[in-house]
Parts: structure tokens; C-alpha cells; sequence
């Protein structure tokens, strides 16, 4: 009787135990309730720049995506979480709707107007601005308006309501020979029309775009964003943003990428920024009381020669925050977080805690 020898088995166990690690779910840091990508795949290799809001319908994220960042087919898309779980995402706007030959599109912000539409607002390859306007949380969208007279809305954070009832939309331009200036839009009309405020820096001294808007006590404002001088800028304004102090660098670093803020309903403010003056990663979140003195609270990426960028930040009813922004171009990733749960620690001489 011929004796065979026992049959060799591939080794499975290395392709169990990756499987195994894939499927684990993965510990989350204090004050992180959920982290997920708002779509798995897309019909676009590339993507940037996302914009989140609340509506009475739900959450609702933009971004830009096509080819890459400049491309003629570089379009405006949109997903709205509906049962918890987030479209496909659909495309809103593009530069075909506008000019011809078709330009890429850039840089969408939404914002809901109180008791009214919510608005998209966006940039085309000339640097024009359009707007567009949605009754029923993002389903359906009108034409695109363009803005005319030298109003580009929000540039990249989201505008706020004031007590006034008005809107105060943080804007800033990039001409050249002139510098990036920061400056405002006010409505008091609910958007459909626009005031001029500043710009509150010569372009030249801080080099300065992309504000995001803080309230404080005594109906204080403060502005934050990016700048060219690898540390965020920071003016004030004690007058409903009527005029704002002079702009000055903060000890926060800033590597000339988007940033965002949003105050919380407890009075603190929570800042996502890159807390470096290079590349794009790490990807963090501080918290303050006061908007000078800031404690490092979490870092949502960090991986060296890639990309974590450019996030938006709103608090939704319930209180959580909600926080988007680009995942190595490749998708946008959405955070959420309990603020009354993150573990926060001094930034002690401005340096993120080991």
C-alpha cells in the first residue's frame, strides 16, 4: 500500500490575523463617538475642501472632486445623511452650468439661513462666486447666482447668525500684488444681499485668508485662520464685526493650510487646524476658553507625507460636533465628537503633548 504524505495546507494564518485586525473594532479616544468616510468609492479620483451643516433634514457635507484640484471636470458634490447613513454622492454644481469652455469649480461652503434656504455657496475657475439655494435640505437645487461687485461670500468656513439677526460671512481675497486680505460680508436680508467690511490686514505684513468667526462674553467677536507666516492670525472685533482690530499671529502653528472653529454652547472654543508649520499631518483639535490659551484635546490623523486637511466644524442640537475634512485626497472623513468627554491637556510652550 503506497503511504502518501500528509498533504500541505496553505498557510491561512497570516491572512486570518490581517482580516482579523481589519475587522476589529478599532478603540476610540476620549471624546470620539464615531469616525467614518462619507463614501467608500466615488466617480472622482480626487477630493478637497468639504463643508458640513445641520438642517432640520439632517446632516448635510459638499466638497469638490474630479481629476485633481484645477481640472476643467473638477465639479461641486454633495451627500446628506438620511437614516443615519450618508447618500452617494451627487453632483450640485459644476462650471459648465456657468461658462464655456467649462472651468473647475472650488471651495463650497453651506450654510442654512434660520427659517430659510439653505445656501451653497462656491467658487469658479476665475475666481467668481456663485451661490445656489435649496428648500428642502439639499434635495433639489436652484440655478447658480453669481455674486457681483467684489463679493466671494464665504471663502471656506461657514458664515454665523449675529444677535442682530443678521449674518456675518467670513471672506478673504488673494489679487495679485495685493496680498491675502481678510475681510467680511454682511446681510441683513438673509443673503440675498451683501456689505463690505474691511479688509482688516494689508496682505503684506500677514498674509492672511480663510477666517473662521468666534463669539465671545460682551458680544465680542474673534477671527482665526491661515496664513502665510506659519502661525495662525487672530483680530477682534467689539462692535458686531462692524470694524476689527488689527490682525496679529497667534503661538498656534499654521503650515499655510485651512483651518476651522466653532464656539460651543458651554462658551468654549474648539479649533481642527494642523498643529505644525510644515506638510499637512498631524491633524488636531484644541480647545480654549477664551481664545488665547489653548489645550490640545485630540489628534485625528497623523501620518508623515500625507494629507489631513482642510476640515469644517459646526456643533449640531444635540451637542455633538461634527467635524469633515480631507483624507489624503483620496475621500472626506467625518468625526464625531462628545466635547464634554475629550481629555485635554496644556500646550505647554506651544508644543502638542507627546
Amino acid at each position: 500500500m503506497k503511504i502518501h504524505p500528509p498533504r500541505r495546507l496553505p498557510c491561512l494564518f497570516p491572512v486570518l490575523f490581517a482580516l482579523a485586525l481589519r475587522l476589529a473594532a478599532q478603540p476610540l479616544a476620549p471624546g470620539v463617538v464615531a469616525s467614518e468616510f462619507i463614501f467608500e468609492s466615488a466617480p472622482f479620483p480626487s477630493c478637497h475642501a468639504s463643508t458640513i451643516v445641520e438642517t432640520k433634514a439632517g446632516l448635510v457635507a459638499a466638497w469638490f472632486g474630479g481629476t485633481k484640484e484645477g481640472h476643467p471636470d473638477v465639479g461641486i458634490w454633495l451627500a446628506r445623511q438620511v437614516g443615519g447613513r450618508w447618500t452617494p454622492p451627487v453632483e450640485v454644481a459644476n462650471g459648465a452650468e456657468t461658462e464655456n469652455p467649462r472651468v473647475n469649480t472650488l471651495n463650497p461652503v453651506l450654510f442654512q439661513v434660520p427659517d430659510g434656504p439653505l445656501l451653497l455657496f462656491y467658487k469658479t475657475g476665475q475666481w467668481w462666486a456663485y451661490v445656489k439655494s435649496s428648500p428642502d435640505g439639499g434635495a433639489t437645487w436652484s440655478a447658480a447666482r453669481r455674486l457681483y461687485n467684489g463679493f466671494f461670500g464665504p471663502v471656506k468656513n461657514k458664515p454665523v447668525k449675529l444677535s442682530d439677526g443678521s449674518i456675518l460671512s467670513p471672506s478673504s481675497s488673494e489679487y495679485p500684488g495685493d496680498g491675502w486680505r481678510v475681510h467680511f460680508e454682511r446681510s441683513t436680508d438673509g443673503g440675498k444681499s451683501w456689505q463690505y467690511i474691511g479688509p482688516v490686514n494689508d496682505g503684506k505684513e500677514i498674509a492672511a485668508i480663510q477666517p473662521s468667526i468666534l463669539f465671545h462674553p460682551g458680544g465680542k467677536l474673534q477671527a482665526l485662520g491661515r496664513t502665510k507666516q506659519k502661525k495662525i492670525f487672530e483680530t477682534w472685533s467689539a462692535d458686531g464685526g462692524a470694524t476689527w482690530s488689527p490682525m496679529t499671529l497667534t503661538d498656534l502653528p499654521n503650515p499655510n493650510s485651512g483651518t476651522d472653529a466653532v464656539t460651543l454652547r458651554d462658551g468654549r472654543q474648539l479649533l481642527v487646524y494642523n498643529h505644525t508649520d510644515s506638510g499637512r499631518s498631524p491633524l488636531n483639535v484644541a480647545l480654549s476658553a477664551d481664545g488665547k490659551h489653548w489645550q490640545a484635546a485630540l489628534v485625528l490623523e497623523s501620518e508623515p507625507h500625507k494629507e489631513f486637511s482642510y476640515p469644517a466644524v459646526i456643533q449640531t442640537g444635540d451637542g455633538l460636533v461634527h467635524i469633515t475634512y480631507t483624507w489624503k485626497r483620496e475621500r472626506i472623513k467625518h468625526v464625531v465628537l462628545d466635547p464634554a468627554k475629550l481629555k485635554l491637556t496644556p500646550l505647554a510652550g506651544g508644543a502638542w503633548p507627546k
